[in-house]
């Protein structure tokens, strides 16, 4: 079995600060870091550090190498890298004492994927390969329907969650990794139980992984659900904490893990993630989720 993230590279500018700012406030920021971010990186990352093999396709813009060198540090395999001549994706995040954050994100290369780089990369995996997918790249209906036609396994965050999700084809994807925000943006329910029994019946043939923050995340295919509590650990960012869970669980995923395993060595590594500045740099190894 083959993994690839096809997804976003971007630069994250973190500021770290007393509380977030409200609109029309001017704050100081108490630290500030440019760090490698974008949650397909992260995801990539996240999976390469547990040990299994990824391949990341991604557009990379003409000012950001430096987040390539640091996916083959860490023995991401770069080969369909797509470098484009234009500013690669950036976040802005603010990062408050308690570790809670507030983003926005400038799409720059990540929104211009094209149908024929899409054509390119896909062919080259095959059926029961896993394929991990974000929304913060274009072209996504384009590229599930491309997927699913190869029988690619299709795993989905739709976050940052908009109403372009409703146009995709979400009845080919396998497996959804969602929050209470986008559980709610999904259903309109907000009560954990309501999002997963609203999902069952408009898409009852996919697996729903549901976090719901300090208190641990949720399991559901067409059999079963089960809960699994969160560690409790000091939280100093949440910044990639939900790109190493998604990482982490697709890794139980590849090595034939039941779902409650899955679930379990995917809260171990996120509950790592949140104790540490930085999104990349956040995540763990499995040796160090072994140990927790």
């Amino acid at each position: 079995m083959k993994i690839l993230v096809f997804s976003s590279l971007n630069v994250d500018h973190d500021y770290y600060m007393e509380h977030i700012a409200k609109p029309k406030e001017t704050i100081f920021a108490k630290e500030y870091h440019v760090v490698a971010g974008g949650k397909g990186l992260n995801a990539a990352i996240a999976l390469a550090r547990s040990g299994v093999d990824v391949s990341i396709a991604a557009n990379i813009g003409n000012d950001a190498q430096f987040l390539e060198d640091i996916l083959k540090n860490n023995h991401v395999d770069t080969t369909y890298l797509n470098h484009v001549n234009e500013p690669n994706g950036h976040a802005i995040i603010q990062i408050d004492e308690t570790g809670e954050n507030s983003i926005f994100i400038y799409g720059g290369s990540n929104q211009s994927i094209t149908m024929e780089y899409i054509d390119s990369v896909i062919p080259q995996f095959s059926k029961g390969d896993l394929l991990i997918l974000q929304n913060e790249i274009n072209n996504q209906v384009y590229l599930i329907n491309k997927a699913h036609e190869h029988g690619l396994t299709i795993l989905l965050n739709p976050s940052p969650f908009n109403d372009d999700i409703f146009t995709y084809p979400l009845e080919k994807v396998d497996y959804f990794f969602i929050n209470e925000v986008e559980g709610n943006g999904f259903t309109g329910k907000e009560e954990p139980n309501e999002i997963l029994d609203e999902l069952r019946i408009k898409y009852p043939h996919t697996k729903v992984i549901l976090t719901v923050g300090a208190q641990g995340a949720y399991y559901q295919d067409e059999n079963s659900r089960f809960f699994q509590q969160a560690y409790k650990v000091k939280a100093v960012s949440t910044v990639g904490a939900g790109d190493t869970f998604m990482g982490y669980f697709s890794y139980g995923i590849s090595q034939g893990l039941d779902p409650k395993e899955s679930l379990l060595v995917a809260t171990k590594a996120s509950s790592i993630t949140v104790q540490r500045e930085g999104a990349a740099d956040s995540i763990p190894t499995m040796e160090e989720v072994n140990k927790l």
